[in-house]
């Protein structure tokens, strides 16, 4: 076993870490939520990892994703997350994608072949596939709901989806994944009611002006994706 486990071991044993070794964890969406739970998934020794986004890290993350610096912005989220991940453990394995999974481009993952999925994306149709596929394989799932317009990071919980209550996001998805025949999903919320954001400094922007933009804080998002996760960590070495 790698020495940068051992303290991890001292609570799962050799056991668990060479399970979390053996996994592999298909993570989509590299951002706020994403990032942290990439972070603490290679630094508790998962050993195989698929990283899927299409964004470049830009000036506007530096508030809240953990790749975000000065030095990335311009590259691909997936790339500094493979290099951060390689930093902490140079065993690992580590694929990418730099692309957003939708729809149309979701026969193209195996879901199968993973054995645990990560839902951090933002648009609807992207997690209600993503649910759909990995339930389909038989494959376990955690899917974020809203982290943004939120300040308190106390207030998240992880529950079925059914037993969610506040998040907007959430209340979506209870409906869309009930007409779907999806009957238990474990999700990230939070029972903090949104804030109304202030104008953004950014309105000047023609694509501020096209689309919302939510608030958010270095603390919110970062707390929904440790607890993510953990609940990935516990999932894969329970029947220990």
């Amino acid at each position: 076993m790698q020495e940068q486990f051992t303290r991890t071991a001292l609570l799962l044993g050799e056991e668990g870490i060479h399970k979390l070794n053996r996994s592999r964890v298909a993570i989509f969406g590299i951002g706020g939520v994403g990032g942290y739970t990439v972070e603490a998934l290679a630094r508790s020794g998962v050993g195989h990892f698929l990283l899927v986004d299409n964004d470049k890290v830009a000036l506007s993350n530096l508030n809240r994703q953990i790749i975000a610096t000065l030095d990335t912005v311009g590259r691909y989220k997936t790339q500094v997350m493979k290099e951060r991940i390689l930093s902490i453990n140079p065993e690992a394995e580590v694929e990418t994608r730099e692309c957003f999974f939708l729809p149309e481009n979701a026969e193209e993952f195996d879901f199968s072949s993973f054995d645990y999925v990560v839902d951090a994306v933002d648009t609807v149709a992207a997690k209600l596939e993503l649910v759909v596929r990995a339930k389909k394989a038989g494959v376990p799932v955690i899917s974020s709901m809203g982290a943004g317009n939120k300040l308190d990071p106390t207030r998240f919980e992880v529950a079925d989806i059914y037993q969610t209550s506040v998040c907007p996001l959430a209340r979506v998805m209870r409906r869309e994944l009930k007409n779907r025949g999806v009957k238990e999903l474990k999700v990230v919320y939070s029972r903090e009611e949104p804030r109304t954001p202030a104008k953004s400094p950014l309105e000047e922007d023609k694509a501020s002006v096209r689309r919302s933009i939510p608030g958010s804080t270095a603390f919110v998002p970062s707390v929904a994706g440790l607890i993510a996760a953990g609940e990935v960590i516990k999932d894969l070495t329970k029947r220990l």
